[in-house]
């Protein structure tokens, strides 16, 4: 998942560079950034009436005429809150899995209560188990990969509320 100075960060490039758009997506993160139409390649929104077909001067606007718009930035989606706690990251790039098998219950669920060195999952890499301990004893506020999804070094795996 992005941060916020990242997302602002690929807006700035996208507008800067004059850019088509970028687009990210993880896991279950999806973020694009697509550029405005440039104004001076806009259509006009009407046609051209006869009389303004030949050269004339340029009239001021007038109260009946329609304010000039410009076009809307995009919306770009606010990333849902992080909850505060500590974040137990992998150690290792692998694919991970919250039991010991596929038939197994889940080492830990949300809500869960976890020791300091308590199996909460295991990351397969290089086709050998590696379960992963709680660094600290807390409660398991999310659970960030989904099973059997892959998961790099340093990425979040679990958010503990610490006791």
């Amino acid at each position: 998942m992005l941060t916020f100075d990242q997302m602002k960060e690929l807006i700035l490039l996208v507008a800067g560079h004059r850019l088509g758009g970028v687009e990210v997506r993880e896991a279950d993160f999806h973020f694009r950034v697509q550029a405005a139409p440039d104004a001076s390649a806009s259509v006009p929104l009407t046609s051209p009436s006869p009389a303004a077909a030949a050269p004339a001067a340029v009239a001021a606007p007038s109260a009946a005429d329609p304010a000039p718009t410009t076009p809307a930035a995009p919306v770009v989606p606010e990333p849902p809150p992080e909850p505060p706690g500590h974040k137990l990251t992998s150690p290792i790039v692998g694919t991970f899995y919250s039991s010991p098998s596929p038939d197994a219950e889940p080492y830990v669920r949300v809500g869960d209560r976890v020791q300091k060195g308590q199996v909460v999952c295991i990351i397969e890499a290089m086709k050998l188990m590696n379960e992963i301990e709680s660094d600290i004893a807390g409660l398991v506020q999310k659970i960030y990969p989904g099973n059997g999804q892959p998961v790099e070094f340093g990425e979040p795996l679990f958010s503990l509320k610490t006791d």
